[in-house]
């Protein structure tokens, strides 16, 4: 079955059911059980590849015992076996001494997971959708996985107000390719969302390693963390889909609770690579968690705070996602971008177009790119153009990789030489950026000015255009008039 019928036909099963109420919850629940079924397929290959591997759920929890038979328990047994016995038993997982790593994870998975189906008959429906239709043990099917991801990520998008889930595929891959992990980096997404900058790291790294001990250095050094339920349950499968058998690195947690001055050398990191969620105010009482010249509700600065603080001296990197509001900002943002031009080199900033987030959000963004350890003598800006006869990103033109190769033969490799001033580049001096009191919106001197053509023949096309609408109007009026007055002889 295609990917977009099998979802499709999952959700509208849930719709029949009354406990079901819009999108999210929906996708939840098709993530939940999706997940339980790629474990189970998970545990059958484990059984064979790890010595003496011992599965953390009872024999009756295991998703081949209670869900694969299309004839087994349904109706108000399944109820009250899923809501009874299998959801305490997992989100106990997450708390319990003694759990092994592999249930550490079911644990974090289940931790705010719920049951929204109020229909058990309904349940055992859509549980039989996915059994008959997905196997993760078949390669085949687990590279669709990629696509029943994609298809769960568009709905979210059009479920509203999840704009902080996704980021286009070809911007993470981009800003992967341009930092350039290497094996042994220690890797973090701070607001890791999906996972996607997770995934795309985690297959820049795969290319590679060579033994089994560099996998197992990979998936240590690959960290993330996501508040939100939902985004996280969706990390932790898309990670085990990539190869990260035990993700215990992405947790399910408020980066910004901890207060900075409690991070230690241990917690610093080579690479952060994020889009952090803008727009958004944090609870009250976060902002005391760091020092007072960073303090604000606005989550975006703080996130960069805590980025600037987490990376490593000398060897740190960083490629950051922003709103506009952050270039020209003023208050807590001058501190932030002052200490940025200080103490990092703040070496380049992608401008990318409107629409790039659409349908979510018209903000225009920018790709912050800075390493620690040195000042910024110049900031270069390169302007990421639309394509040929683009006037705008949809959902059916997104933007491409392929985009990207302009900035990429630009350049200049790991050292960024020979970079050269063109229609779409340009640099502006530390001490400039300095004098206009930190702002960072630098506009692009070498745009086109659109000629609109002269003021005295735009004022009379106008004007005639004015007098058409007025004659359409008074044409209009009459035909009503006369409707009217036959109406009513």
């Amino acid at each position: 079955m295609a990917i977009a019928t099998l979802i499709k036909s999952i959700q509208d099963i849930m719709r029949k059911d009354v406990g079901v109420d819009g999108d999210a919850q929906r996708i939840s629940q098709i993530v939940w059980l999706l997940f339980l079924k790629i474990f189970d397929d998970k545990e059958q290959e484990w059984e064979f590849t790890i010595s003496g591997y011992k599965s953390p759920l009872p024999e009756r929890l295991r998703w081949s015992s209670w869900a694969k038979n299309p004839e087994g328990i349904t109706g108000e047994e399944l109820l009250d076996f899923v809501n009874n016995e299998l959801f305490p038993e997992l989100k106990r997982l997450a708390t319990a001494a003694g759990v092994s790593p592999h249930g550490r994870v079911v644990g974090a998975v289940f931790e705010d997971a719920y049951n929204y189906m109020k229909s058990g008959t309904l349940l055992r429906q859509v549980i039989n959708c996915i059994q008959s239709d997905v196997d993760f043990n078949s390669s085949g099917d687990r590279h669709l996985f990629n696509d029943i991801y994609e298809k769960i990520l568009a709905d979210l998008q059009s479920a509203g107000n999840a704009g902080e889930y996704y980021t286009p595929r070809a911007v993470t891959q981009f800003m992967v390719d341009i930092l350039d992990p290497k094996l042994g980096e220690k890797l973090l997404d701070p607001a890791c969302g999906t996972a996607g900058f997770l995934v795309n790291a985690i297959k820049h790294l795969k290319a590679q390693a060579k033994t089994a001990e560099d996998l197992q250095n990979l998936q240590k050094n690959i960290n993330g963390v996501e508040k939100k339920p939902l985004p996280h349950m969706l990390a932790m499968t898309n990670a085990m889909l990539h190869g990260i058998d035990v993700p215990t690195n992405i947790r399910h947690d408020n980066t910004l609770k901890r207060p900075l001055r409690d991070y230690t050398p241990k917690d610093r990191v080579d690479i952060v690579i994020t889009n952090p969620p803008f727009g958004g105010m944090e609870e009250d009482g976060i902002e005391s968690n760091f020092p007072k010249k960073y303090q604000t509700r606005e989550t975006a600065d703080l996130f960069m705070a805590l980025i600037m603080h987490l990376l490593k001296p000398e060897t740190g990197r960083a490629a950051v996602v922003l709103p506009d509001g952050f270039l020209f900002g003023e208050g807590t943002k001058t501190n932030l971008k002052k200490e940025l031009l200080e103490e990092f080199n703040l070496h380049t900033i992608v401008r990318l177009p409107k629409g790039v987030f659409s349908p979510y959000t018209g903000i225009n963004t920018n790709i912050l790119f800075f390493e620690k350890g040195e000042p910024t003598k110049d900031v270069w800006f390169f302007e990421h153009p639309y394509p040929e006869g683009y006037k705008s990103y949809s959902r059916s033109k997104p933007l491409t990789i392929q985009e990207f190769d302009r900035e990429k033969s630009w350049w200049g490799g790991k050292s960024r030489k020979g970079r050269k001033v063109n229609e779409y580049a340009w640099k502006v001096s530390a001490a400039e950026i300095a004098a206009r009191n930190y702002n960072l919106d630098c506009k692009n001197p070498h745009e086109i000015t659109v000629n609109h053509g002269e003021p005295d023949e735009l004022m009379a096309e106008y004007l005639e255009i004015a007098q058409q609408m007025q004659a359409a109007q008074d044409a209009l009026k009459q035909e009503l008039v006369n409707a009217l007055q036959h109406g009513g002889s």
